[in-house]
């Protein structure tokens, strides 16, 4: 049976491929769990634009996303902390921590998308990485300073 998935499915394909299963396994599991449809002229070219939208809406936040990257390395944060002996910090400087301070700077960044390895425990200024794009990451300096 020839199908087009109309989901990424594990150790089959991605999404829009045109592949052949066995009828059952097509009939009774791709099928009426909405992975996958019958490979017909009509939904193959169904595939097709949908896959021309997205291409068009991926060139668009690409475009917005190297537009922010711009403005973001551009960027100095300054985030106060308390602070005890050795610049140690009580507690420490996360992701949400980030967040809120461009927030505050006026741009709406989720959280998830700052690529902190650690959380920061020390005072100074960091370089950040924030994930923009698949493609797109922005380097953002932060200044760690005792409240």
């Amino acid at each position: 049976m020839r199908v087009v998935l109309l989901e990424d499915v594990e150790k089959l394909g991605k999404r829009g491929t045109v592949l052949n299963v066995a009828d059952g396994y097509g009939r009774n599991f791709l099928i009426p769990r909405k992975l996958a449809a019958p490979a017909t002229e009509a939904n193959l070219k169904r595939i097709e634009l949908e896959k021309k939208r997205q291409k068009v809406q991926e060139v668009k936040e690409e475009k917005g996303a190297s537009e922010l990257k711009q403005e973001l390395d551009r960027l100095s944060l300054t985030i106060s902390m308390k602070a005890g002996e050795g610049d140690m910090l009580f507690g420490a400087v996360t992701a949400v921590h980030i967040a809120e301070a461009l927030e505050r700077a006026g741009y709406s960044i989720d959280k998830r998308k700052i690529e902190l390895e650690e959380p920061i425990k020390r005072l100074g200024e960091y370089q950040v990485p924030v994930k923009l794009h698949r493609t797109i990451i922005s380097e953002v300096k932060i200044s760690v300073i005792k409240e």
